[in-house]
């Protein structure tokens, strides 16, 4: 366990952060001795336990993400721990309750020993799951989630089409579509088609092997993980009235109009009620996680090399671990 050190000038509390001061490559991140935070109105102090590492990070750290990101930042999102403190106007959690969920809408502050998150994207920590394991559920979950029953609004019964279902997201848009009734058809690579059977998919082509415009025909809904010429492609299998929706980029409207059919592009919300509701399924048994490695937090310029590709990246959830679960 770190200690807190306190600067001996101010008498502040201080913590171990990454840190970038400017957008560029994985280098940038700079491991440093900042002023622990303290929380404001409706948020909470979290020791952090674990963080997730995603894609979104190393957007932000590149200066690429959607979102207005003011330097310098703590980048991290996802984010499992313990509540130090609440802010005013909190309620519903309190000092010592273990918690999992996302920081704040700017998706950043978690690569740190402390966090300081909005409490309406809290919720209690999975009791089943160790703080590693619930660190990598928040984003990927929620994302999923979203994507099929909120954007998509499909329904037991109906057919959707998931694209790179063997991702952190698309495996839990795999699980979520099966456990819903939904007629699951996905793409995959040949070494996880076994991978992504086990997750309750239907029907699963190869896209190394197959083009899977020549297999399947007139879903409800796509959901596309992977973006470019699978997107548009993806056109020609939607029914009339159907529904792409991308978590990647957005989709070429006038294709969409051409098919009779929309097509969105959505960022995730994360919330209170999502991460009580999947907790409940995880807790049950009904979804299960995957974590490719755990790195220690002093490790996150690796993790970023890893999302880079300048480095071997592994099948799963890359998290970091701060405190031993």
């Amino acid at each position: 366990m770190a200690p807190e050190i306190s600067d001996s000038d101010s008498g502040q509390a201080t913590m171990m952060a990454w840190r970038v001061h400017a957008f560029g490559p994985p280098t940038v991140m700079t491991f440093e001795s900042v002023p622990r935070p303290d929380p404001g109105e409706g948020e909470v102090l979290v020791r952090v336990h674990a963080a997730g590492v995603g894609p979104w990070d190393g957007w932000v750290r590149a200066g690429r993400s959607v979102l207005p990101q003011p330097l310098p930042l703590t980048p991290g999102s996802d984010l499992s721990g313990t509540v130090e403190a609440v802010g005013p106007g909190v309620t519903g959690f309190a000092a010592g309750d273990e918690v999992f969920g996302v920081t704040n809408p700017r998706f950043v502050g978690a690569y740190a020993e402390y966090a300081v998150a909005s409490a309406a994207m809290l919720a209690g920590k999975p009791r089943s799951l160790t703080h590693v394991q619930a660190a990598s559920v928040p984003v990927i979950a929620v994302t999923a989630w979203q994507g099929l029953f909120e954007q998509a609004q499909l329904q037991s019964g109906q057919t959707v089409l998931i694209h790179g279902a063997a991702g952190n997201v698309g495996a839990y848009a795999v699980q979520l579509a099966r456990r819903a009734g939904l007629h699951t058809i996905v793409t995959a690579g040949g070494d996880d088609l076994a991978y992504v059977r086990s997750l309750g998919a239907e029907q699963v082509v190869d896209y190394r092997a197959q083009r899977f415009e020549d297999e399947v025909r007139d879903v409800d809904a796509v959901l596309d993980l992977v973006g470019g010429e699978t997107q548009n492609r993806s056109f020609k299998v939607l029914r009339r009235g159907g529904r792409l929706v991308s978590a990647v980029s957005q989709p070429d409207q006038a294709r969409a109009e051409q098919h009779g059919v929309r097509a969105e592009f959505f960022l995730v919300r994360v919330t209170t009620e999502h991460l009580s509701l999947l907790a409940g399924l995880l807790d049950d048994g009904e979804l299960r996680t995957r974590v490719g490695a755990a790195l220690p937090l002093a490790r996150a310029r690796e993790a970023h090399l890893m999302l880079e590709g300048e480095q071997a990246a592994p099948k799963g959830k890359i998290v970091l671990q701060v405190l031993p679960d």
